[in-house]
């Protein structure tokens, strides 16, 4: 009996010094870590098949506390297949200066129509919502009521992705 509890325990102490032993054997070459700089494009690259796609995605807490977490993904092939056409209007609503200070002001916190037109850079109350109207038309700004305008929260990263897109070089 004696020893075959010397046999078991031998195994065991065994057992727990290969459980403690490194994973790997030090002659087999660990590979490096991605660069961690692309972090996101690595876990992309794990869940999509050539020819790869884009993610787009963030979360913002905006100066009224407001917190927004938004992700939306494309293939290549459902991108190059799809009718750019179709979204002209919304990034047409975009280009204009004026409309991008309302859109910078409404996430800031000054959705008031009142506080907008108080704003020289914005022009008259009449051009005002001249600009407010195509905004309001793409999906970018919905009235929220009482002279208020608010960027909807399905918005607010997609906003923020096409602006870091549109950076200076």
């Amino acid at each position: 009996m004696t020893s075959d509890l010397t046999a078991r325990l031998a195994d065991l102490e065994a057992r727990v010094a290969a459980l403690e032993a490194p994973s790997q054997p030090e002659d087999i070459a660990t590979p490096p870590d991605p660069d961690p700089t692309f972090w996101a494009l690595n876990g992309l690259r794990e869940r999509l098949p050539d020819p790869g796609g884009v993610l787009l995605t963030g979360e913002v807490v905006l100066p009224s506390g407001a917190r927004y977490a938004w992700q939306e993904g494309s293939t290549t092939e459902g991108l190059l297949e799809e009718d750019w056409t179709l979204r002209a209007p919304r990034l047409d609503a975009l280009a204009h200066p004026v409309r991008l200070t309302v859109l910078q002001e409404v996430l800031r916190g000054n959705g008031a129509t009142a506080g907008l037109a108080a704003l020289e850079s914005l022009g008259t109350p009449g051009q005002l919502h001249h600009h407010l109207r195509p905004l309001v038309a793409a999906g970018w700004l919905r009235s929220a009521g009482r002279g208020r305008y608010e960027v909807p929260e399905a918005r607010v990263v997609p906003l923020l992705v096409v602006l870091t897109a549109a950076a200076p070089a």
